[in-house]
C-alpha cells in the first residue's frame, strides 16, 4: 500500500513540480524515495514525462540514475544478507504486489485509451486530489491544491477510484447475472423498482418516448416502466450487442400484457446526441459516462438516474437499502 500510495501522490508530485528550488537538495530527495520505495525516481520521472507527451519511452543512463540504481540494489543485498528471511517473505510480496496496484491504477486512469477522473472527496482527500486525473492531464503543470478548479468541459468520470474500477464489472454485472439465475430476486428487485419509479414519476404527466440506456443483461427498467408508464413507447439503448439479445430474450416472455414490445438500438448512448426526441432518460447504475454531466446539463425534459443510495439530487427516492440504490429524477430547465 506503500509503494501505491506514495507512487501516485508524493512521488506523482515531485515529478511534476520538484519540492526544492536547490538541485542538490531535489536529487537527494529522488536518492531517498528511491531507497524507500525500491523504484529509480529518475527511471519512475522519465517514463511518466514520457506518458504525458505521449512519446515511447526510452531509458537513458545519466549519472544520477546510475546512483539511484546502485543504492536500490545496494539495499537489497544487505537486505538478502542480513534479513533474508523478511527479504523474500515480507519485502519482495510486499514490492510487487505495489507495483501490481500501480499498474491496475495507471491501467484504469486511462482503460480504453480515455482518461478517467473520480471525484469522491475522501479519495482526493488522502490523495491529494489524484482523482481529478482528467484535469491533470489538460494541466500537468497545476498544482494538486488547484485541479478541482480546473474541470475540463469534455471529461470521463467513474465512481470508483482507480485501482478499485474492477469493482465495475465485478458488482453490477456480476450481481446481475445473479439476479438473471434467481427467479425470487428478479421479483424482489422488480417489485422495488417498481415503488420507487412509481412514486419519482407521480404527477409528471403524460411520458411518450423513453430511452432507457445499458437495458441489457437483467432489463428490469423495462419492466418497470411497462407497468408504470403502458403507454409509453420504450426504446433501450445498449452498446453491448450480446446485451440487447439477452434483454430480447427476457423480455419475450416476460412483457406485461398489453404493453407494446420495446425497440432495441445497438449504440453507445452520449447524453445530447442521440436523446432527441425522447421525453425520459433512464440511466443505469452501471453508466460509465460523465454522470455529473447529466445532473448538471439533463440530455431530455426528464432524466432518470440510477445512483447509490446517498446521493440525493433532485426528485429523488430510495429503491432499496439492500441494493444500495435509489433513482434520482431530473428536470431540464424550461421543461
Amino acid at each position: 500500500m506503500g509503494v501505491w500510495w506514495n507512487s501516485n501522490t508524493i512521488a506523482h508530485n515531485f515529478v511534476h513540480r520538484p519540492f526544492f528550488r536547490s538541485s542538490t537538495a531535489n536529487a537527494l530527495f529522488s536518492a531517498f524515495q528511491s531507497l524507500l520505495l525500491g523504484i529509480p525516481q529518475t527511471i519512475w520521472r522519465e517514463r511518466h514525462l514520457a506518458h504525458h507527451a505521449e512519446v515511447p519511452w526510452r531509458c537513458r543512463w545519466s549519472a544520477g540514475l546510475a546512483i539511484e540504481v546502485a543504492l536500490v540494489l545496494g539495499l537489497w543485498g544487505v537486505l538478502a544478507v542480513r534479513a533474508p528471511v523478511f527479504f523474500l517473505a515480507t519485502y519482495l510480496p510486499g514490492y510487487l504486489i505495489g507495483l501490481g496496484l500501480c499498474a491496475l491504477h495507471g491501467h484504469y486512469e486511462h482503460v480504453g485509451t480515455v482518461t478517467t477522473s473520480h471525484y469522491g472527496r475522501v479519495y482526493n482527500l488522502l490523495c491529494f486530489n489524484d482523482g481529478f486525473h482528467c484535469e491533470h492531464h489538460a494541466f500537468p503543470g497545476v498544482h494538486w491544491s488547484e485541479l478541482p478548479g480546473r474541470t475540463p468541459p469534455a471529461r470521463r468520470e467513474n465512481r470508483w477510484p482507480a485501482p478499485l474500477r474492477f469493482m465495475d464489472a465485478l458488482s453490477l454485472n456480476g450481481l446481475e447475472e445473479l439476479v438473471l439465475r434467481v427467479p425470487w430476486l428478479q421479483r424482489f428487485v422488480v417489485d422495488a423498482h417498481t415503488r420507487a419509479l412509481a412514486a419519482t414519476l407521480s404527477g409528471i404527466g403524460a411520458i411518450r418516448n423513453i430511452a432507457i440506456v445499458g437495458g441489457g443483461l437483467f432489463p428490469r427498467s423495462a419492466l418497470v416502466l411497462g407497468r408504470v408508464c403502458p403507454e409509453a413507447r420504450l426504446v433501450i439503448i445498449d452498446a453491448d450487442r450480446g446485451h440487447l439479445d439477452a434483454a430480447r430474450a427476457f423480455l419475450d416472455t416476460r412483457q406485461p400484457a398489453g404493453t407494446a414490445s420495446p425497440e432495441f438500438r445497438h449504440d453507445t448512448f452520449v447524453a445530447g446526441d442521440n436523446c432527441e426526441g425522447f421525453d425520459l432518460v433512464v440511466v443505469p447504475l452501471a453508466f460509465r459516462g460523465d454522470r455529473q454531466r447529466l445532473y448538471d446539463q439533463p440530455p431530455a425534459p426528464l432524466v432518470l438516474v440510477h445512483d447509490w443510495f446517498w446521493r440525493v439530487r433532485g426528485r429523488s427516492r430510495l429503491v432499496s437499502l439492500v441494493l444500495l440504490k435509489r433513482v434520482n429524477l431530473i428536470t431540464a430547465k424550461g421543461t
